[in-house]
């Protein structure tokens, strides 16, 4: 079965096809070379399924494409689907800045947060989609070089390190793309 990654990231395509092929007999995992179309939903859902159906109807293959982000509680949840463009561009390092300046004042127990992962599988008519959440809270200043984007603030739950300090073993376990992606081994598994 081929499956297309609606995504031009080569590292994520590398990623997901050492996760995926050897867990789902049969895949191959190609990558998509088509038009982005613009993310404009209003939620993790609906910009993956924007990603997904553009490659679908592109390629005519199955498609599956993901959305995540953070979600700060104290923030009502934000950036959240605006988290890559939250300093208003696409640069981590201010994006982690500006949350951090966001949050300076607030005390460690009401820093909660949750990283968020939805994928969406598009395959003809039929379009199914796993999320993940990862509990944690944001620290008062970055810490660690593993990983990208708010991994050296997020402090996963059950840890004193960021999700930036863990090894990598141990996010990819546990992380919220992890629990999205093992959901969606398993119904391809099915």
């Amino acid at each position: 079965m081929k499956l297309v990654l609606a995504s031009h990231n080569q590292g994520k395509l590398a990623e997901l096809r050492a996760i995926l092929e050897p867990a789902v007999p049969n895949l191959e995992l190609v990558g998509y070379d088509g038009p982005e179309p613009v993310e404009d939903g209003v939620s993790y859902l609906e910009n993956a399924l924007i990603k997904a159906r553009a490659a679908a109807k592109h390629t005519g293959l199955p498609a599956i494409a993901d959305d995540s982000g953070v979600a700060v509680d104290i923030l009502g949840g934000a950036p959240g689907i605006f988290s890559a463009g939250w300093a208003g561009g696409r640069d981590n390092v201010a994006n982690r800045r500006l949350l951090l300046s966001q949050l300076k004042d607030v005390k460690a127990e009401h820093r909660a947060a949750a990283f968020i992962c939805t994928i969406a599988l598009v395959d003809g008519e039929d379009e199914i989609s796993f999320t993940g959440f990862w509990s944690g809270s944001i620290a008062t200043e970055e810490r660690g070089t593993n990983g990208h984007g708010y991994d050296p603030v997020f402090i996963p739950a059950g840890f004193e390190l960021t999700s930036a300090e863990l090894e990598p073993e141990i996010k990819n376990a546990l992380s919220h793309r992890a629990q999205a992606v093992g959901q969606l081994i398993a119904y391809l598994n099915a």
